[in-house]
């Protein structure tokens, strides 16, 4: 069993911490991602404009980069990006088995698109 996929070395797990600008809001889209020799399609459970978090069972290596595609509601076109494996998880009553990705270039396009999001849903749960 690789225990470096489930606990993070101090570092990484600070610097993610600290990279995370804006709060994920809670949205439950399939993601289609490849790793250099595997390809995967699973859940997201959350995202921002930085980020978002993968459910999971089993993770790639921190810092590992992985290839993104994936639609958000009200968009026509699927998001492409890359990202960064920058947390896993092996799940428990607070979260569930994962990997938080850190997006590498996304598109000023695609950023907005996720920030009108983020920002509707944020409103959806403040009333």
């Amino acid at each position: 069993m690789k225990t470096s996929l489930h606990r993070p070395p101090e570092d990484l797990q600070a610097a993610g911490a600290e990279r995370r600008r804006t709060e994920r809001v809670d949205l439950v889209v399939r993601v289609d991602y490849k790793t250099v020799d595997e390809l995967f399609s699973e859940f997201a459970r959350n995202i921002n404009e930085g980020g978002m978090f993968v459910e999971t069972e089993a993770p790639p290596e921190l810092g590992s980069p992985v290839a993104l595609q994936f639609r958000i509601p009200g968009s026509e076109e699927p998001i492409q990006v890359m990202g960064r494996v920058v947390r896993a998880t092996v799940g428990d009553h607070e979260e569930p088995p994962g990997m938080g990705i850190e997006f590498e270039n996304l598109d000023s396009q695609s950023r907005e698109l996720i920030n009108q999001l983020v920002r509707s849903l944020r409103v959806g749960t403040g009333d």
